[in-house]
């Protein structure tokens, strides 16, 4: 191939390496005594290594080490002005980027088609036409680029609209996902009437979410603090936190009001939806009728409040006191700092006093809850870290305009199908930079190698803070029976004692502290026991799947925690349907990006099909279905 300048010979590159699956770099530059280019080089972004870091030099963001050492590049030589490819060396010692994830490639950005990709998840999102075309002539450079006028943007996006909305009620909603369902057998949704026979409450989640919910379905938080402005009706998302530390969605409703029959009608039709899975623990806000449901229909599950709601509601129902700095400490602390019940009682009472609010309506309801939200009773109960205050006002974000558009029903629904690919995106993203690149290691050797090859970088990041912090932790051994060790553990400037204990023979570690039990990541206390005992890397029981970069690989859903709800043989059925849908999900995502994919899918999917009715206990399986359905 030959072009007429380093510009061209960049985009040639550029092109390729893009269709390819990686990301490329501008090499090696050779010229002339004249100065003019004699030889370009154009590397594999991968190529070399990371030079050493400068510990001394602080940085305010730590980059993720992407090199690998690649010997790839494609070199050009000039001659008489044209650029010619003169050595090529196509071999790369890492894995290309899934199509799905070209989109982040980094020189991959600057291709008009990757431009043009971002301009229709842009049309898909509705904008105005004539913010579409504006948007379309930005992307493109000009408006002369787009190929296109203003009025025809207009009858594309009406057409486009007139396809998806059929109608503005609740029979369109419903026509709306029976088409859905139609095109995703394992898209779910649900209503409720009302003795009239009309429609009260709407529930849907598509296949992803199942798939999500199995990974990550332990920790939920359910909000129904959103209302529509236009039909006043509540949205209901269902939402949980992935392996990076992002909202991921689980579900939504439509409610019209949170009365016991609503939420117990949701509650239940939510647990169908997901093969009657229950989350260890449930957030909410503070509502009567949600606590009653919770007991009768998630029994297994541990019922939390949502401590970003309880700090709003603090401002409408203490007043004055809720900018009282002075107030606000002790109020916090009742929050996050007691550890025992007897120093949340006496916080809590010296509270009241000193403040004058023994007659507070909303603080006397708010201790009569406190074992659903004070620390001190609920050390033990995994969260996921959507205790967090900062959370709830993360997934506040996602909806908040939810609460202020006037939507109509099939256009909040297409609101939340938009968030939830821009959650998924994102999702993509980080498993992308996950796979691409590893952390600076501070100790490039043991615990810290260790938890960087299994952790995702985000969650990687908080446990490196616990680790760290194992030199500011003093130990003190109060206990040893030659296999039952006990520790006392106090931290630099806090006089709080942890009591941590360790068994040598299985390397069970616990620590007052409940870190483990509540994240799922070790804290600094039992770290510190570990390196006493010359650990180099993690015992594998402390090690949470799904905080790892593999927590999306070959999820089982029939796992001994959820034994109790899978004892049916067709509940057994559901669970490795769930399975495979798994493995299948990713496969089919990517072979329907183009004919070629599609086509080796299918021939395997029918040498699979060959396989199971060879299979002799898959076909008398299938013979007994057959004489029950007779």
């Amino acid at each position: 191939m030959e072009v007429s300048n380093e510009a061209e010979a960049y985009n040639l590159c550029n092109i390729y390496a893009f269709k390819k699956g990686f990301s490329i770099r501008k090499g090696n530059i050779r010229r002339d005594s004249h100065n003019n280019v004699r030889q370009r080089d154009f590397f594999c972004s991968k190529e070399g290594f990371q030079p050493d870091e400068d510990l001394c030099e602080v940085k305010k963001v730590r980059r993720l080490d992407t090199r690998t050492g690649c010997k790839a590049m494609i070199r050009f030589t000039v001659d008489n002005g044209v650029w010619k490819i003169s050595h090529l060396i196509p071999d790369h010692n890492h894995e290309f980027a899934r199509p799905e994830e070209r989109q982040f490639l980094r020189s991959g950005r600057h291709i008009p088609g990757v431009r043009a990709a971002l301009v229709s998840s842009m049309v898909d999102g509705s904008p105005k036409p004539t913010q579409s075309y504006s948007l379309l002539g930005k992307e493109s450079g000009s408006t002369e680029n787009v190929g296109s006028n203003n009025k025809g943007c207009h009858n594309c996006l009406q057409r486009k609209n007139e396809e998806m909305l059929e109608g503005r009620d609740g029979q369109s909603l419903l026509n709306y996902f029976r088409h859905k369902q139609a095109e995703d057998p394992n898209f779910f949704y649900s209503v409720q009437v009302d003795q009239f026979n009309r429609v009260t409450n709407f529930f849907w989640r598509d296949s992803r979410s199942k798939l999500d919910y199995d990974c990550f379905g332990d920790a939920v938080c359910f909000d129904t603090t959103f209302r529509t402005r236009k039909y006043n009706l509540i949205c209901a998302p269902f939402v949980g936190v992935n392996h990076h530390c992002k909202n991921v969605l689980f579900g939504c409703a439509f409610m019209s009001d949170v009365s016991a029959d609503s939420i117990t009608w949701l509650l239940e039709t939510f647990m169908v939806s997901m093969g009657n899975k229950q989350p260890k623990t449930i957030f909410t806000d503070e509502d009567i009728a949600m606590g009653n449901a919770m007991v009768s229909i998630l029994p297994e599950t541990r019922h939390r409040l949502c401590i970003w709601h309880i700090s709003k509601n603090a401002a409408q129902y203490l007043g004055s006191h809720s900018t009282n700095p002075e107030f606000k400490e002790h109020f916090n602390k009742c929050f996050h700092d007691c550890l025992t019940e007897a120093e949340f009682e006496a916080t809590w009472n010296d509270m009241i006093i000193k403040f004058n609010l023994e007659g507070n309506v909303w603080l006397k309801k708010l201790y009569s809850l406190r074992e659903k939200w004070c620390p001190a009773f609920s050390l033990d109960t995994y969260t996921a870290n959507i205790r967090s205050p900062h959370r709830g006002e993360s997934i506040t974000g996602t909806f908040h305009q939810v609460s202020t558009k006037t939507m109509d029903l099939i256009g909040l629904v297409h609101h939340y199908e938009k968030k939830t690919r821009v959650l998924r995106t994102a999702e993509l993203e980080e498993d992308f930079r996950c796979k691409n690149g590893t952390p600076h290691l501070r100790v490039n050797s043991g615990i810290f190698k260790h938890a960087s090859a299994e952790y995702t970088v985000k969650m990687y990041s908080y446990f490196e803070n616990e680790l760290m912090s194992i030199f500011a932790v003093r130990m003190i051994e109060v206990g040893n029976d030659g296999n039952q060790y006990i520790y006392e553990a106090i931290e630099e400037g806090n006089q709080r004692a942890y009591m941590i204990d360790y068994n040598s023979t299985t390397a069970m570690v616990s620590c007052s502290c409940k870190l483990f039990e509540s994240m799922g990541i070790l804290c600094r206390h039992s770290l510190k026991v570990l390196d006493l005992k010359n650990f180099t890397c993690l015992p594998p029981q402390y090690i949470m799947k799904r905080w790892t970069k593999g927590a999306k690989k070959r999820v089982a859903v029939s796992g001994d925690s959820f034994e109790s709800s899978y004892k049916t043989g067709k509940s057994s059925q559901s669970s490795r349907l769930s399975s495979l849908m798994h493995e299948a999900n990713n496969v089919f995502s990517v072979a329907a990006l183009c004919d070629s994919g599609t086509r080796i899918v299918r021939q395997k999917l029918e040498e699979a099909i060959k396989l199971l009715e060879s299979d002799e206990v898959t076909t008398s399986m299938v013979g007994n279905l057959s004489k029950v359905d007779d």
